[in-house]
């Protein structure tokens, strides 16, 4: 004999009344936590923890960043290695590739914290 399997679709609905601004909060956080308005109530309904995913525009900058850092990094490592091509480059123009370099290890100190630590109006 087979054994007809229970799924989510086979079975009754809930249903939750609620107003508009109600729904489209819900919706809204269903979306920022990457889930639809179903499995998010369904998830928080029966106490589990929602945890959001990461926004794609904030990593896509932190690999930006991530990228210049690699490119002065590179920089600093060909002029350390007193190559050729890098001998008519100062030390003023050295202090000012480390002051970027720190300037950016910063600014993706900062994105890495609105990552992490979202503010609460988004």
């Amino acid at each position: 004999m087979t054994e007809k399997r229970i799924t989510r679709k086979s079975s009754p609905p809930i249903k939750v009344y609620c107003l508009p601004e109600e729904k489209a909060e819900i919706e809204a956080q269903a979306k920022r936590a990457g889930m639809s308005a179903a499995s998010y109530l369904r998830e928080v309904g029966m106490g589990y923890h929602i945890k959001g995913v990461v926004d794609c525009d904030q990593v896509r900058e932190l690999a930006r960043i991530n990228g210049d850092l690699g490119r002065l990094g590179g920089l600093l490592k060909l002029w350390l290695t007193n190559d050729e091509r890098t001998a008519h480059i100062g030390e003023p123009t050295i202090k000012a590739v480390l002051a970027r370099i720190e300037s950016t290890q910063e600014e993706m100190a900062s994105l890495m914290m609105s990552v992490v630590m979202p503010r609460a109006d988004q």
